[in-house]
């Protein structure tokens, strides 16, 4: 079976030249020949405005095609540009992934009154006023779409909080009151601040019935109009967790089991992950959060990480067929709000661990494969993300043999399989140059092994029992693979 690669197609200071969808066509040929298997596009829906990065959502049912918020068109194109680079991802064999935000909307058409708590926004369970009255943008009314494709209307008791108050010209985080109101239970949601139901804009309170069935209808109409063959799921932690299980069960029933979905919990802690995978029956994927703080670490600290300690509490040491590792998102680059970017020279160091380690399912950033422009800017590492992607697609196959066993220098093989028999030679260093004695099996024995990132210049050969002694420069990462292949 051929190796899965997923990239995120974009990052947050990307230009809003409204071309995006058109570059992702275009491009679709290159990314099923470097290997990549699945496209996480970048949130597809009407937001604030024409430089929405697609996260202030306003209208779930706008895909750039209506006169709303000032534009037609959404930051990446129009509606049919979308339709576009979805069908050529799908005729060259790529899953394209669907960047959903449920947990909120944001600017709304109308001002509704109603009654609320203002909460303590270090803990959310505790109030710091009496019941008042606030006016707040909470009436969604679409009139550039009017009634095209659902005739639903949101009000003020469609969700749980919002977060500014237009009557009184205040911000803050406002309980939304009335009955059957509140946050969702302590248990559903993460438990930072108290309860993080609340996190921005105007919350979506899904205790609603019709706000459920709402979302039921409303998937169905997205894949139905896009052919999109999965979901990368925003901001979970903030949402009920049994309203995403029967959500994400619902859409592995109607839209079939190859229907892909992995989620954003932001939580490093291993114990919140498991539980979260547990209480939602394995029903989707979560990315590696604890995997890339390790990578943040590992950068900071140079020489004086301890890289016995890099997989320590992440989800490809416990539970890695549910993992998706990543070196970098839209949120951890530089001068966003998770900022943990990772250090230009360990990189290479962690797209090498994601891409050539049998564990997780890896996706490849946008703005690491292109580089990013801008104040907030950094290099392209194209070159040797191809280089690990050539060994993933034609080499990283078969049986994981791991050699954790020094503070500086770790390694790893995978000695092949009946496809792809040659297998690779992985060697990390976080200090001097050093060397690793390594298996790479029987069949290997006799062949010649250069590495393929070009990053040293000796060959290996290796030896009538399999083993070879292979060498990494200081502060560097090396792949051997067999000369003759």
């Amino acid at each position: 079976m051929r190796n899965q690669t997923i990239m995120q197609y974009f990052e947050w200071y990307l230009p809003s030249d409204q071309n995006h969808w058109k570059h992702l066509k275009e491009d679709s040929q290159h990314l099923a020949d470097i290997g990549i298997t699945k496209v996480w596009m970048p949130p597809a829906f009407k937001g604030t405005g024409k430089d929405d990065v697609g996260y202030g959502v306003y209208d779930l049912f706008d895909l750039g095609e209506f006169d709303q918020k000032g534009t037609i068109a959404t930051k990446y194109g129009t509606k049919d540009e979308y339709l576009d680079a979805i069908k050529a991802l799908k005729n060259v064999g790529i899953f394209p992934i669907a960047d959903v935000v449920l947990n909120h909307k944001a600017n709304g058409d109308g001002l509704e009154t109603f009654k609320v708590l203002r909460m303590d926004p270090n803990d959310r369970q505790t109030p710091i006023s009496e019941p008042f009255e606030i006016e707040a943008w909470t009436h969604f009314k679409f009139p550039g779409r009017g009634n095209t494709y659902s005739d639903f209307k949101w009000h003020w008791y469609h969700f749980s909080g919002t977060d500014f108050d237009a009557k009184n010209q205040e911000s803050g985080v406002y309980m939304i009151l009335g009955d059957n109101k509140g946050w969702a239970d302590n248990e559903t949601v993460d438990s930072e601040n108290g309860n993080y139901d609340y996190l921005m804009f105007t919350d979506i309170d899904y205790g609603h019935p019709d706000v459920l069935a709402h979302t039921h209808d409303w998937m169905d109409w997205f894949v139905k109009t896009t052919g999109v063959a999965g979901f990368r799921l925003d901001a979970i932690k903030h949402i009920d967790q049994n309203v995403m299980k029967d959500l994400m069960q619902h859409a592995k029933e109607h839209y079939g089991e190859s229907f892909y979905v992995f989620g954003e919990y932001w939580n490093s802690d291993f114990d919140a992950k498991d539980s979260y995978l547990n209480e939602t029956e394995f029903t989707f994927d979560l990315v590696d959060v604890a995997l890339h703080m390790n990578f943040y670490q590992a950068g900071l600290a140079g020489g004086y990480y301890d890289l016995r300690n890099l997989f320590q509490g992440t989800l490809i040491e416990h539970i890695p067929t549910s993992a998706v590792t990543f070196v970098e998102n839209h949120d951890t680059q530089r001068g966003q709000a998770l900022e943990s970017a990772i250090e230009d020279w360990f990189k290479p160091i962690a797209y090498g661990v994601i891409l050539l380690r049998e564990q997780g399912l890896p996706c490849v950033f946008y703005g690491d494969y292109y580089g990013i422009e801008g104040e907030f800017g950094q290099p392209s590492f194209q070159n040797i993300i191809d280089k690990f992607l050539y060994i993933r697609q034609n080499h990283a196959y078969g049986e994981q043999i791991d050699y954790l066993d020094d503070a500086n220098c770790i390694g790893w093989t995978r000695l092949g399989n009946d496809e792809h028999p040659d297998g690779v030679a992985v060697i990390i260093s976080n200090g001097d140059i050093n060397e690793k004695r390594m298996h790479v099996g029987t069949l290997n024995a006799g062949k010649v092994f250069v590495d393929y990132t070009g990053n040293h210049d000796f060959e290996v050969v290796i030896d009538d029992e399999g083993w070879g002694m292979f060498p990494v420069n200081g502060g560097s990462i090396s792949a051997w693979v067999n000369k003759d292949c």
